[in-house]
């Protein structure tokens, strides 16, 4: 504890007194305010302070001048008269105020205390010169000798170890301080309120630009964008996050100027490492854009990234602002959700951006990637669907062979329709070189590595991709199905509640959970999950396959009828599925055979499926494994 003027500094607990009374004061400006006084009287750069209170961490020395002000306020000091803390041009600061210190009492000595309302003996020798001011202890007997002893232990001990955990903390700071970072949406606060598309499209694409860092941890957009209108604190951001940087702007638009501001903080203490206001055309976006980045990486930069400044560009570049625009509005479109009506508004504003700019390769790469959801979800030819996507996709490389989005689309496509894993395989290893932070890297790398069969590398890639994504209930879901399928069904059971949490219609969740509980045989348990299904063609899966587990033929016949009847072209997979569980291999091949011939997009899942493990002996089935590129 020390003492200037009427304040008392507690260090041990990071509180500050006046009189008797607390005094609000936030982490960071008490840290700064701690290291002047442990340095009364001496003159101390800005260097060193940065150094000591923001180890491993670049911060612009203009903050460091915010806080020093804001601490003056909080001390009632006047720059030009100072009576706490002086500032030396050129030099630093000083702490000028005296400084009293408060020392603890040894325990043998409070033992030796004078009577109830007697004064407190003398500091023994090894302390400090001055009369330290104590609490009288009520010391009656020797069970109140023995409590005090054990209380000034624990005292002292608590003092100790704040004291080793602060001086460590400076030297060893967690390996999580610098090298994550989420990117909030920016806040539309255009006066008509109708330029969210552009916002989010900022947002979204300094996203896959700072990805592009090696060494930084970027949430993805799914995370990044729960977080939209809420205005919450940034350190619950972090916290929800996981991550030590947060990066947020707004945007204000009129006709063909826009004005843009970011400003990068520190999510455990919301310190401001950087900010910075943009009144630029619109012609201007891309160069603001590069700005941005380059000024985010440039302040996480001096010791995690190697301090040599890596450049970060932007390569969405077109000559047409038109273009660009209606690529964001098909961005905003394409990741609003997996309706129809999103997806055709998507493709519409993607042609748009096309035919205002045929070698807009950014534009050329998001067609391919919706084309590919398209056909994904059946809202177009499955065949004509994936194909128009590979054009695209090759179109975007030839016009951009740094487009990551492109050879994800193209991976995406191998994976779902081609069934060229090597090809695939490569195109995620060139993704990962031009954007090592991108999550969708590490889902789709996931999905290849479980069609492999390689479920283990495909669980710890779906980990990554929860920590990338932790507020996205998909995320959960995709790692919960993969355990579902390691056999590791507890973990699994919890990932799917997980899911369920951020998303209480998460479709899949509770057909999965199903097919957990009819593998440790508890049909009944089953039945009720299944009823909570919210999607059709998982619901009547899952009935049919759990009727059966309970002997009732006749309700699974029905519900595999219906199924035959509704999704016969999309769903000839479930349909095998099903019949491969009830022991009927004959028919499960003939739909398997018909899931071939469709490209059905859930027939590369059969290396790993427990669904099929009754045809495994079976000559069909290693033929088909062959017939796949699947067998080795």
């Amino acid at each position: 504890m020390k003492s200037f003027k009427t304040f008392r500094l507690d260090t041990a607990n990071h509180l500050l007194w006046r009189d008797g009374d607390r005094v609000p004061i936030p982490p960071k400006n008490f840290d700064v305010l701690a290291y002047l006084v442990e340095r009364a009287g001496q003159v101390v750069t800005q260097d060193e302070i940065l150094e000591a209170v923001w180890p491993e961490t670049f911060v612009n020395p203009e903050v460091l001048r915010k806080y020093i002000l804001e601490i003056r306020k909080t001390l009632g000091d006047r720059p030009n008269t100072p009576e706490f803390i002086e500032t030396l041009p050129k030099r630093g600061y000083r702490f000028i105020a005296p400084i009293t210190h408060e020392s603890i009492v040894k325990a043998q000595d409070v033992l030796t205390a004078s009577p109830i309302g007697e004064p407190a003996i003398e500091e023994k020798a090894g302390y400090e010169a001055d009369r330290p001011r104590i609490e009288t202890l009520l010391v009656k007997g020797r069970f109140w000798r023995l409590t005090a002893i054990l209380l000034l232990i624990v005292v002292v001990a608590a003092a100790i170890g704040a004291s080793f955990r602060l001086t460590r903390g400076r030297a060893n700071p967690p390996a999580l301080d610098n090298n994550s970072i989420a990117v909030l949406p920016f806040a539309d606060i255009s006066p008509g309120k109708d330029q969210e598309y552009f916002s989010d499209g900022l947002s979204e694409q300094l996203i896959h630009d700072l990805a592009k860092v090696s060494g930084l941890r970027v949430v993805g957009r799914s995370s990044a964008f729960q977080f939209k209108g809420r205005n919450e604190d940034i350190r619950e951001v972090g916290r929800k996050l996981g991550v030590a940087n947060v990066l947020e702007g707004s945007v204000r638009r009129e006709g063909n100027r826009v004005r843009i501001r970011a400003e990068l903080t520190k999510a455990d203490d919301g310190f401001q490492l950087w900010s910075q206001t943009y009144d630029r055309k619109i012609n201007d976006i891309f160069a603001v854009q590069d700005e941005i980045a380059r000024a985010t990486t440039e302040a996480l930069q001096l010791k995690l990234l190697g301090g040599n400044g890596q450049a970060v560009a932007s390569n969405l570049r077109s000559a047409n602002a038109e273009a660009y625009q209606a690529y964001l509005e098909a961005n905003y479109f394409s990741g609003r959700g997996q309706s129809t009506e999103d997806l055709g508004k998507a493709l519409a504003y993607a042609d748009t951006a096309i035919k205002l700019d045929e070698k807009y390769a950014p534009a050329w790469a998001l067609r391919a990637s919706v084309q590919n959801m398209m056909a994904q979800y059946g809202f177009s030819d499955i065949s004509e669907g994936f194909r128009r996507a590979r054009d695209d996709a090759d179109h975007a490389i030839a016009l951009d062979p740094a487009s990551a989005s492109a050879y994800l689309a193209l991976a995406r496509t191998q994976i779902s329709h081609d069934w060229d894993w090597d090809a695939a395989n490569t195109f995620l290893t060139k993704a990962a070189a031009l954007e090592p932070g991108n999550v969708e890297v590490f889902r789709i790398r996931s999905r290849l590595a479980w069609v492999s069969g390689d479920l283990d590398q495909a669980v710890r890639l779906a980990e990554q991709v929860v920590v990338l994504e932790p507020l996205r209930s998909n995320s959960y879901l995709g790692l919960g199905h993969l355990l579902y399928l390691a056999g590791r069904y507890d973990e699994a059971q919890s990932k799917l509640q997980k899911a369920l949490e951020l998303n209480p219609q998460a479709t899949f969740a509770h057909f999965t959970l199903a097919k957990i509980l009819i593998a440790e045989r508890k049909p009944q348990q089953a039945l009720a999950e299944i009823e909570k299904e919210p999607g059709e063609w998982a619901k009547l899966t899952g009935q049919a396959l759990i009727y059966h587990a309970l002997g009732r033929t006749q309700d699974s016949n029905a519900a595999l009828a219906e199924l035959v009847a509704k999704y016969e072209t999309g769903g000839a997979y479930q349909i095998a599925q099903v019949h491969a569980f009830r022991g009927e291999s004959h028919e499960s091949f003939a739909w398997l055979e018909r899931a071939y011939r469709q490209r059905d997009t859930g027939l590369p899942d059969i290396k790993t499926d427990p669904l099929l493990k009754s045809l495994c002996h079976e000559a069909r089935y290693a033929d088909l494994l062959h017939t796949m590129r699947l067998s080795k």
